[in-house]
């Protein structure tokens, strides 16, 4: 079954991407795998209080997942599944896209603001020549009614 993986993170244009990977999923036949990478800097301390932080973080995505996964099961009769990785996001996202075969698409939200769609976006666009999955940019402003007519 093909994949579409969509990164979850703390932004907004994020809901956006995780809407459009679980309707085209939905229309296609697919599946949606939802990663969440959490960043080296957050565990620069003592090892007792890193690994608590970690579980920490670790609980934080499981609820945030939890959101989307019901409504994606909800409303979408998908089931996502959910990875957790720790490192690089880029460097994550790679690897992901590279140890599972299934992955068709890699789903990316882009802000609106004036800094620009966001440091994913501009990294995985500068090198989308050489990705090995189409990549999907969903525009983080775009309407639910929208993103329903287009899946």
């Amino acid at each position: 079954m093909r994949k579409f993986l969509v990164v979850l993170d703390d932004t907004r244009e994020c809901l956006n991407a995780m809407r459009f990977a679980a309707m085209r999923a939905a229309h296609t036949g697919g599946g949606v795998q939802i990663l969440s990478i959490i960043p080296p800097e957050e565990f620069q301390h003592w090892m007792g209080v890193a690994d608590l932080m970690r579980a920490e973080a670790r609980e934080r995505i499981e609820a945030h997942f939890e959101v989307f996964a019901k409504w994606m099961r909800d409303r979408q009769g998908v089931n996502p599944e959910l990875v957790i990785r720790e490192g690089d996001p880029v460097i994550e996202i790679m690897a992901q896209v590279r140890e599972d075969a299934e992955i068709g698409v890699l789903v990316l939200g882009a802000s609106h603001e004036k800094s620009g769609p966001g440091p994913l976006v501009t990294h995985m666009t500068r090198t989308a020549g050489s990705l090995p999955v189409p990549l999907t940019i969903v525009p983080g402003d775009m309407s639910k009614e929208r993103l329903e007519s287009i899946t």
